[in-house]
């Protein structure tokens, strides 16, 4: 059998004379700052600090002895960051010229000094770039001449943290006769059948080329299974047997390839999450010698479960919608960029902390964004568990890429290498070949500069598709997002396909969203700071303003500040000198921007087939667009999406006429509900009252005609209106928050003990007057505290309760001073 031995320990990293101890897997940057020759790039601006470590060449080495008995012994290497030359015993082993790929080098017999020598990336990018040609791109840096993660370059949202090292493990394979080379599972479903075509590549050594070897494949159901808990989270149980074997076969390799069937009768199906279960198989290969016995073995988890991308042509465009076992899915989604600007500290722990909260955010669906990475198997392997879909875009992003040598066949090994590693999880539901590059040559001025040079046209319209479909024709492919489908279409045509809706954000108030309805709309968003407690980590000593030096530092999007204040504007008074309430009113307009897309959206389903926000998490402590910070606090709009991506969603929507009362139900099961409609003037009394019946289908969204009676008046100041249903509420007012008569806003507030939780204490609000969007900013009672809730809008005499974690010895007044609204008491 292949022995495996991973090379973890007694790597050091040449510093100038002197070797510093390295951690691999892990980056230059890691070590530096574990030897503390660099100040953490997240602190200050310390990022200008480091700038020096990525325009520098690095050595890694370690001593590599050889004690296998074995026929072959190679070295292989997961991830190499990123144009690295080894040598072993002062002979070239070879070089690399992609983080994207694993590597593999034949070292039998051999020992000595290994070393890993890594250029510079901007010294390999304008290598590149000589050889090519410009191109244009929408940064100042030269990304799209590397195969390395786009946004370590910066982005609008990131740091330039440019990284060099062994990012991935790094072994030694032992083996001899022959190893598995390839696997590459397709799983089918067939009406009730299901299908297992495991299509195998073995690599033999010299001497054993005609030996007779065979395969042999179990299918069994897995031991895991993520489930939610009463309380509404997510865990994983790990049954104490092991599922019963359901299907095998073997077959005999005539050569160095050979296919396997299974077949399955009525396997159970994987939903995404809200849809059903997520039930697993354990599918193992084990690669045999008739003399020997087992050589190799291959092992994977795996899910039945059908899914198209249905992209038919109908009376309002041509439609985007995804379909998984025959069901039409409003897709719930979010953007994932990278969790670390130095991807190799993210854990398989971090991975299941972070998509754990998507999940529990009723989020259920993934976009793995072009600028970063393939993420690592836990990622997906998580994301099966939880009924996560997930989209992987192919790694191009906001750039012009050459297509010649030496980029076309690092391209093409890269994407072959990654499609294979990650089709065997079913939560991944669709290949994209990349990120704003085809709308970008039609609206971004490159095509003048281009000159008819080569752009990335065909990786994303030739090669892409062409690998999909040989190696992975389980799933559709969309040639990149946005993307209309053909040119015969503007690329980011709301009409047609996937649509990225950034006008908004750029140029307009939130409510403009409700302007169209885009067939799918794959990125959209708003800014807001991150928490108080991971700006004062972040920026320690700093007399915090929106415009203080470590502020702007921690800001990258062009305009990013004027852009917060113009949307703040729109509908409160700019509050100067007031840093607390400018940062309150920030998070308070990015919540309500994103459910305002969100609920108009979801309105007109099936019209519009899903949203996707950007974006979900952070790199780094900074302004941003994301629903959890930098530090992996969550902020007011994690809590909306909570809300908003519920199966079950009232609002009242605002249009010409007045509001729209829309009923929707993505759940699987009819909702009948009495909806409580009430007109209240500013100082809570109740003008009007009804009570309509709704019944809204599975799947479908009920949109019934309001009383007249019950609408305030066009541009009223003192009336707004409340729909209340199944502990669900919406409100509608006339005219934007700065013109509205809000009394002082008066409330109390007492705490009381959670039983059993001695870190945790129940905070109850009760309201003496309308309180609108009233927030409790826990990280300021203590940077580890946190809330379960967000946004609050309370009517007088209403009660609510925030249950606070992680912090002890609170006193009512320290909560107060934590409690923000609308219109401060």
């Amino acid at each position: 059998m292949k022995d495996v031995t991973q090379l973890t320990e007694g790597w050091s990293l040449r510093h100038g004379d002197a070797l510093l101890p390295a951690r691999v897997p892990g980056c230059v940057h890691t070590d530096l700052l574990a030897a503390r020759v660099i100040p953490d790039p997240f602190i200050g601006r310390n990022e200008t600090e480091v700038a020096w470590v990525g325009r520098q060449a690095w050595s890694y080495v370690t001593a590599l002895t050889h004690d296998s008995t074995h026929e072959r012994t190679e070295l292989v290497f997961e991830g190499l960051d990123t144009a690295a030359e080894i040598t072993l015993a002062g002979d070239a082993l070879g070089a690399t010229r992609n983080m994207h790929r694993h590597h593999r080098f034949d070292v039998t017999g051999r020992a000595g000094l290994l070393e890993v020598r890594f250029a510079s990336a901007y010294e390999e990018a304008e290598r590149v770039r000589a050889l090519t040609g410009e191109r244009p791109n929408v940064y100042p840096e030269p990304f799209q001449y590397i195969r390395k993660m786009a946004c370590s370059f910066g982005w609008d949202w990131g740091p330039t943290v440019v990284t060099a090292g062994m990012w991935r493990p790094v072994r030694l394979e032992h083996w001899s006769t022959a190893r598995l080379d390839q696997v590459r599972p397709l799983v089918t479903v067939d009406g009730a059948t299901g299908h297992v075509e495991l299509r195998l590549r073995v690599e033999r050594t010299r001497r054993d080329a005609g030996r007779p070897l065979t395969a042999r494949a179990s299918l069994r159901a897995s031991a895991r299974a993520s489930v939610r808990t009463d309380e509404g989270a997510f865990e994983t149980r790990v049954p104490a047997a092991e599922g019963e074997v359901l299907a095998a076969a073997e077959v005999s390799f005539d050569a160095d390839e050979a296919v396997v069937r299974l077949t399955v009768p009525e396997p159970r199906l994987w939903w995404p999450r809200g849809y059903g279960d997520q039930p697993l198989y354990e599918l193992d290969v084990t690669l045999l010698d008739e003399e020997e016995g087992p050589l190799d073995v291959w092992r994977r988890r795996i899910g039945f479960r059908t899914v198209e991308l249905d992209r038919s042509a109908d009376a309002h465009g041509t439609g985007c919608t995804f379909v998984v076992n025959g069901v039409r899915i409003f897709a719930r989604g979010v953007n994932w960029i990278p969790d670390d600007v130095l991807p190799s500290r993210v854990t398989p722990e971090r991975y299941r902390t972070r998509l754990t909260q998507a999940a529990e955010a009723n989020v259920d669906l993934i976009r793995v964004w072009g600028g970063g990475i393939y993420e690592d198997d836990a990622f997906y392997d998580v994301c099966d568990e939880l009924g996560l879909m997930v989209w992987q875009d192919f790694l191009f992003a906001c750039a012009a890429y050459p297509e010649e040598q030496p980029l076309r066949g690092e391209v093409e090994a890269e994407a072959r290498d990654n499609v294979v590693r990650l089709m065997a999880h079913p939560s991944l539901v669709l290949w994209n070949g990349n990120n704003e590059n085809l709308w970008g040559f039609r609206d971004w001025d490159w095509e003048a500069p281009l000159s008819g040079d080569s752009w990335g046209e065909g990786y994303y319209l030739g090669v892409l598709p062409r690998i999909v479909a040989e190696l992975d024709p389980t799933r559709p492919y969309t040639a990149g997002s946005p993307w209309s489908g053909s040119w015969d279409h503007h690329p980011n045509d709301p009409r047609h396909g996937t649509h990225h809706s950034w006008e908004v954000w750029n140029r307009q108030d939130y409510a403009e969203y409700r302007a169209s309805v885009p067939r799918f709309v794959a990125e959209f968003g708003w800014q807001a700071p991150p928490a108080l407690a991971t700006l004062r980590r972040a920026l320690p000593g700093e007399e915090l303003a929106p415009d203080s030096p470590g502020m702007l530092h921690h800001q990258k999007a062009e305009d990013g500040n004027g852009k917060l204040n113009r949307g703040i504007e729109r509908h409160f008074p700019l509050s100067e000198g007031d840093f607390g309430r400018w940062h309150y009113l920030a998070q308070v307009v990015q919540a309500r921007a994103v459910a305002a897309g969100i609920e108009h959206w979801r309105a007109n389903w099936p019209v519009c087939a899903g949203t996707v926000v950007w974006q979900l998490n952070d790199c780094w402590p900074v302004s941003s667009w994301s629903a959890i910070d930098g530090d992996g606090r969550l902020k007011p709009l994690y809590h909306e999406l909570r809300r908003v991506y519920a199966d079950r969603l009232l609002t009242l929507v605002p249009g010409d006429g007045g509001p729209l009362l829309a009923v929707d139900n993505q759940s699987g099961a009819p909702w009948h509900t009495s909806v409580v409609l009430r007109r209240v003037d500013a100082d809570g009394t109740v003008l009007r009252e009804a009570v309509v019946e709704v019944e809204a289908d599975a799947r479908s969204v009920a949109k019934p005609a309001l009383p007249a009676e019950l609408l305030p008046a066009p541009g009223s100041s003192k009336e707004f209106l409340v729909a209340d249903a199944d502990g669900l509420r919406a409100v509608y007012f006339p005219v934007p928050d700065k013109e509205f008569a809000y009394p002082p806003a008066r409330y109390e507030v007492r705490l009381a003990a959670v039983p059993g939780q001695d870190a945790a204490v129940d905070v109850v609000v009760t309201a003496r007057t309308l309180v609108r969007d009233l927030l409790l900013q826990a990280d300021r009672l203590g940077p580890a505290a946190s809330a379960d809730r967000g946004l609050l809008t309370l009517l007088p005499g209403e009660e609510a309760t925030i249950r606070v974690s992680g912090c002890t010895d609170i006193g009512v007044e320290r909560v107060r001073a934590a409690l923000f609204s609308v219109d401060p008491a």
